[in-house]
């Protein structure tokens, strides 16, 4: 793991992130990917990933590849998220996703976020728009 992944990652598993198990495999100024592990915890009773948990999996990605492209003094917030959920992932699998840069100005990126089962079906689409604001 090369050291921005390992510093991301330590960040990450100190909150919400780090909670629902989201494991970082590459961190790059116009590309992200993660793994997350379909816990009984993350589940729909019908023991499939749940949409929110398929939401929050991708916001951390979006989030995640704004915070690599920061200037100094510079944070980001969400401002919006369109998810299109396509299919399910089973409990006990585990889901990838890859997230990348549509657009990365000054003031907004914009991150597409495509979430994979196990078996490399698409689970959902997700596209983002973080703000870019002063810390």
């Amino acid at each position: 793991m090369s050291t921005a992944i390992e510093q991301f990652q330590a960040i990450l598993d100190s909150l919400f992130p780090g909670l629902m198990g989201v494991r970082l495999s590459g961190v790059a100024p116009d590309r992200v990917s993660a793994t997350m592990l379909v816990r009984p915890e993350l589940c729909t009773g019908g023991k499939t990933l749940h949409g929110g948990a398929i939401m929050a999996f991708a916001d951390t990605l979006g989030a995640v590849g704004t915070v690599a492209n920061l200037g100094p003094g510079k944070r980001t917030v969400t401002t919006d998220s369109n998810t299109h959920f396509i299919a399910g992932a089973p409990l006990g699998s585990t889901v990838s996703a890859d997230s990348i840069a549509l657009h990365r100005g000054r003031s907004t990126q914009v991150w597409q976020t495509t979430v994979r089962s196990e078996a490399g079906k698409v689970c959902a689409v997700v596209v983002q728009t973080q703000i870019v604001l002063d810390a």
